[in-house]
């Protein structure tokens, strides 16, 4: 229970951190950001009609889709996500909170870029933040969610790519036939991507080796005195030789596979590969398998 409660106070305090992070960096400057919200913004710049009404108009049954058809903790976190957003976002419409004082404005000759560079990296943050507590921010997210289910074989990430390069393709119409809000569209849409990418995947990622070697008991000796780690042996046969050998397999830190590189490196004849381990769960440190 206290981990839920915890979980719905994060997601209510980045929805009320992306509403600042809208008034104070977006709305003052003049560009859209990616996804739904960013035609929500060229609507609110041409017709005056509040960000908050229109993410409300297309999230509310956008998240009882995902209810139905998705996944409930998800739509839930995401609803919430939204109710807050929107409210957050009319209380500062209506200066019941006044964020002059606080508002980046370029008209007073500071640089345009620093606005969607700001605002993309706060954004990354609240949105891995989010796809980490399994929730999402709407629109865009829930979109690709559900074309995705409908349809397999289309890519998420090319739908929500898709949906970005429209609102940067529009933003130079709406605001007044102007370049410079397509590449502050394009600047956010990146840093914000990329920010997020790494708070789902890259705090926790780690290296694999796998290593070809018959020296294996010496190696895992070193792996585990030296990088306080253990390591899974495994039989294996090179098929060219028909030698019999060893598979060792260990997940190291990032910092540490220089010095799993030199322990390699100690041993003539050993062969390793890397690749990237998106998660781990559990102890990856202590616990031994070992399969020999």
């Amino acid at each position: 229970m206290f981990s839920k409660i915890r979980n719905y106070v994060l997601i209510i305090l980045v929805a009320l951190l992306m509403a600042l992070n809208y008034q104070i960096f977006i709305f003052e400057n003049a560009f859209a950001p990616a996804g739904i919200n960013g035609i929500a913004t060229m609507i609110q710049y041409k017709l005056g009609f509040s960000v908050a009404y229109m993410s409300l108009i297309v999230n509310l049954p956008l998240c009882l889709l995902a209810f139905f058809f998705l996944e409930r903790d998800f739509a839930v976190k995401s609803l919430v996500f939204t109710l807050v957003f929107s409210a957050a976002l009319l209380l500062l419409r209506f200066r019941i909170i006044d964020l002059s004082r606080f508002s980046y404005k370029t008209a007073n000759g500071t640089s345009t870029i620093l606005a969607p560079v700001a605002a993309g990296v706060v954004n990354g943050f609240i949105y891995g933040t989010v796809i980490r507590l399994n929730g999402s921010t709407g629109g865009t997210d829930i979109i690709a969610a559900l074309v995705h289910r409908w349809h397999p074989d289309y890519s998420m990430i090319w739908i929500i790519f898709g949906i970005n390069t429209m609102v940067a393709f529009a933003s130079y119409f709406v605001y007044d036939f102007n370049v410079e809000p397509v590449v502050l569209c394009i600047v956010y849409s990146f840093l914000s991507s990329r920010i997020g990418d790494f708070l789902v995947r890259g705090v926790r990622e780690q290296v694999k080796f796998e290593i070809i070697t018959k020296d294996y008991d010496a190696i895992s000796e070193e792996i585990i005195s030296k990088l306080k780690h253990t390591a899974t042996v495994v039989p294996a046969q090179g098929m060219y030789s028909h030698q019999e050998t060893k598979l060792v397999i260990c997940v190291v830190q990032k910092f540490q596979v220089v010095e799993l590189q030199k322990i390699i490196a100690g041993h003539p004849g050993t062969f390793a590969y890397i690749s990237a381990v998106n998660d781990t769960i559990g102890n990856y440190k202590r616990v031994h398998h070992s399969l020999l």
